[in-house]
Order: structure tokens, then C-alpha cells, then sequence
């Protein structure tokens, strides 16, 4: 067995010893369809298509994931069980990735749960691309990743879970917002045009936008991977500081 599985066990079986996952879940589902129907106009689309879903996730994400993430490790220097937890048979990189994969094992079953009835809606009213479906889905699940590492390093920076969720919120924000033109506005005014270039390849929405039209560029799979990858990195040192 896995040393990081003991803690990935705990930790995953832990958001449903209380309301908030049951909480979250509702507001999520709840969120992401109304968003669809009355604000995407899903059925007045007249298209077979799940766009109008999915085109609201990068938002969503950006109030949601901070707050499942900011309990990851605020609440744990809180109430001090930090030391308890370090002094199991794991080293800090295991405990990071332990507590990281059971949040996005519990934001994939979110985002599955809105996904599969929305997907079976489509399939019985009309004949949908069922592989723009699955990349878009693909998608979501990297990009949740993404945006729950990010979180979990502003986590690991405070004690306080509020603090932790603004600072996720905000930290996702601008990596969010790299991708609409009018920061990119004064991304060019403010630096030379090969820094603001660099810059604005980091956008959440322009690599997630491929997986909503279907096209799975091994480039974007990196780069979520990747923004999670080092913010697990910086979240190791952070507790180890």
C-alpha cells in the first residue's frame, strides 16, 4: 500500500463526515445548470451541445474550488494537528499530494454528477458530438486540478481558512482573467511585448477554450499539470519553510 493512501483515505471520507461537501455539491449543481439554462439559454441554442454548460466552469471554479481548498491546510495549522499529521510514516510531499488528490477526486465526482445527467438530456433530444462532450469534460477535470493547486498553496500560507480563500480567489482571478483582451491591454502597455506574450499564454479560459471545441492539444493537458504541478512544488516548501 501506497504511503500517501491512509491520508488520502482520511482526507477524502473526511468532506462527507460533515455538510460541507453535501453543501458544496448542491451549489455546484445547482450554480452550474441554472447558469445554462437561463443564462447559456441551453434550449434556445437549437444545437445538441453541452457549450453553453461548460463555458461557465472557469467562473464557477474560481469561487468554488477556493473554497473547497481553503481548508486544506489553514484548518490544519489552526487547530495544530499539522505536527500530528507529519509525524505519520509520510514525508510533506506525500502528505501535499495525499490531501490534494482526495479534493479533486471530490471535485471530479462534482463536476461528473453535473455532467452526466446534462450529457444524457442532449442524447435524448438530439444527436450530440459526444467527443466534444468527453474532451470538455477532460478539460474541466485539468483545469479543476489547476485551479485546486493554486488554492491549496494560498492554503498552506495562513492559518486563517478566510484569508486562504480570498487569496485563492484572487490568485485564480488573474490567472483567469490573462486571457480576456482588455488585460492583455495593459499587459502590453506595462511590459515589453515578449514578456506580455509569455504572460498571457498563462490564461485558465484560452487553453480550456480548445477542450470546448473539441480538440485535446497536448500543450493545454501540460499546462494545467503543470500550474498544478508547482504549486504542489511551492506548497511542499511553504510547510517545510
Amino acid at each position: 500500500m501506497s504511503p500517501i493512501t491512509p491520508v488520502l483515505k482520511r482526507e477524502f471520507l473526511g468532506y462527507f463526515r460533515s455538510p460541507v461537501a453535501y453543501v458544496f455539491l448542491v451549489v455546484f449543481l445547482a450554480a452550474s445548470v441554472g447558469l445554462a439554462f437561463f443564462v447559456g439559454r441551453f434550449f434556445d441554442n437549437g444545437q445538441a451541445s453541452l457549450e453553453s454548460y461548460f463555458v461557465f466552469h472557469p467562473w464557477l471554479f474560481l469561487f468554488l474550488i477556493p473554497a473547497v481548498g481553503m481548508r486544506l491546510w489553514s484548518e490544519e495549522k489552526r487547530t495544530g494537528t499539522v505536527e500530528l499529521l507529519f509525524t505519520l510514516p509520510v514525508t510533506t510531499l506525500q502528505a501535499v499530494l495525499a490531501k490534494f488528490f482526495a479534493a479533486w477526486i471530490f471535485l471530479g465526482i462534482a463536476i461528473l454528477l453535473g455532467v452526466v445527467p446534462m450529457a444524457a438530456t442532449v442524447g435524448y433530444l438530439g444527436d450530440p458530438d459526444w467527443g466534444v462532450m468527453i474532451s470538455s469534460t477532460l478539460g474541466s477535470l485539468l483545469m479543476a486540478g489547476a485551479y485546486l493547486g493554486v488554492c491549496s498553496l494560498m492554503s498552506s500560507l495562513t492559518k486563517n481558512q478566510v484569508i486562504s480563500f480570498v487569496l485563492g480567489v484572487i490568485a485564480c482571478l488573474v490567472l483567469l482573467f490573462l486571457g480576456w483582451s482588455v488585460f492583455n491591454d495593459v499587459l502590453y502597455a506595462a511590459f515589453p511585448v515578449w514578456l506580455a506574450d509569455l504572460l498571457a499564454n498563462f490564461s485558465f479560459a484560452s487553453h480550456f477554450d480548445a477542450f470546448t471545441r473539441g480538440i485535446i492539444d497536448p500543450k493545454d493537458v501540460v499546462y494545467f499539470l503543470s500550474v498544478a504541478g508547482f504549486s504542489l512544488f511551492l506548497n511542499v516548501l511553504a510547510l517545510e519553510r
